[in-house]
């Protein structure tokens, strides 16, 4: 695919715009992506994104907003943040917990990180647990047990019994 503005080298660079439900897409090679990149950081950049978004239409009050939350590790402010677009530390996710969090829900759709596992390790997580439950039950069925044996309730420690061989010859295969 060749570049929509020069014509001449191969399309690296594939950016999609939607404007009032039509989708435009623009494919670039690297040099005219570069300099289009420069004409749109100019219109709309990344800290301009993020302090429209922390904005949130005014949802703070201005006692919040004039007393100017600062990080106690870095110094930044909640202003600092949203002009540059970046925090200074780690710190600062909890300095700025009150204005972050719907700041969060609104680009992500949720203030939790629901990350995703890989296939192998997810299924050796599960059988980890699974595992770890069959020898917990296996235990509780053998105190059980014992406690059956000991006040001589012989009918249920034969039904124990069979439950822990039944236990045991599945953990084997």
């Amino acid at each position: 695919m060749q570049c929509d503005i020069c014509g001449n080298n191969a399309a690296t660079v594939h950016l999609t715009e939607i404007i009032d439900d039509k989708m435009t897409e623009l494919h670039l090679c690297e040099e005219c992506a570069q300099k289009k990149g420069a004409q749109m950081e100019s219109h709309f950049g990344l800290a301009d994104l993020l302090a429209g978004l922390a904005d949130l239409g005014g949802q703070f009050t201005k006692t919040q907003k004039e007393t100017k939350i600062k990080c106690p590790r870095c110094g930044l402010t909640y202003e600092d943040f949203k002009k540059i677009g970046r925090l200074g530390c780690g710190e600062c996710y909890s300095a700025f917990r009150e204005a972050l969090l719907p700041l969060l829900k609104r680009i992500h759709g949720s203030t939790q990180h629901y990350g995703k596992s890989p296939a192998k390790k997810a299924a050796k997580a599960a059988k980890a647990v699974k595992t770890t439950m069959a020898r917990n039950e296996l235990q509780e069925l053998k105190e059980k047990l014992q406690k059956a044996i000991q006040i001589e309730e012989f009918e249920e420690a034969a039904k124990l019994r069979d439950r822990i061989r039944d236990l045991e010859k599945r953990k084997k295969k």
